[in-house]
Formats: structure tokens, C-alpha cells, sequence
């Protein structure tokens, strides 16, 4: 039987939405981008791309991300949360 897919918040679409546009993924949109997917481990992104998503999301919501969070921000949940904890 199919595990339901995880509840994704507007918040995780937005990132989602900067994720998919910034590293240019095809074939997935924000709605079927799994929100724990490693982005790293199972992505396959480098330090370049990390940086590159985060240069925006730092725009995006006029926050800003301290280098030694990145390896936090290993998926679209966690950077959801990171983000929230920013805007709060």
C-alpha cells in the first residue's frame, strides 16, 4: 500500500517553487517535490547550487542565512523551518 504523501505547507511550495526554478529540475513541480527529500544525498546538489538557492530564499524573504546553517538545510522541510524561524 502507498505511504500518503507528507502534508506540504504554503511556506514549502514557495521554497519548493525557488528549488525547482533555481536548479532547473524538470519533470517535478512544488506540489510533487517531496519536502524530505535530501537534497544533497539524493538530489545530488553541490555547494554552488546550496548557494545559489539560498542567495535567493534570502531575497526572497529578506532574511539572512548564516554560512554555518547550511549543511541544516538539507531538504524543503528543514529549510521551511529554518526560514519560519527567520520571519517569525
Amino acid at each position: 500500500m502507498a505511504q500518503p504523501q507528507p502534508q506540504v505547507s504554503d511556506l514549502e511550495k514557495r521554497i519548493a517553487d525557488i528549488v525547482i526554478s533555481e536548479l532547473k529540475l524538470e519533470d517535478v513541480t512544488a506540489e510533487t517535490f517531496d519536502p524530505e527529500l535530501d537534497l544533497v544525498d539524493e538530489l545530488g546538489i553541490d555547494s554552488m547550487d546550496l548557494t545559489t538557492v539560498v542567495l535567493v530564499l534570502q531575497d526572497e524573504f529578506s532574511i539572512t542565512i548564516d554560512e554555518d546553517d547550511y549543511p541544516k538545510l538539507n531538504n524543503i522541510r528543514a529549510i521551511a523551518g529554518y526560514v519560519q524561524t527567520r520571519i517569525d
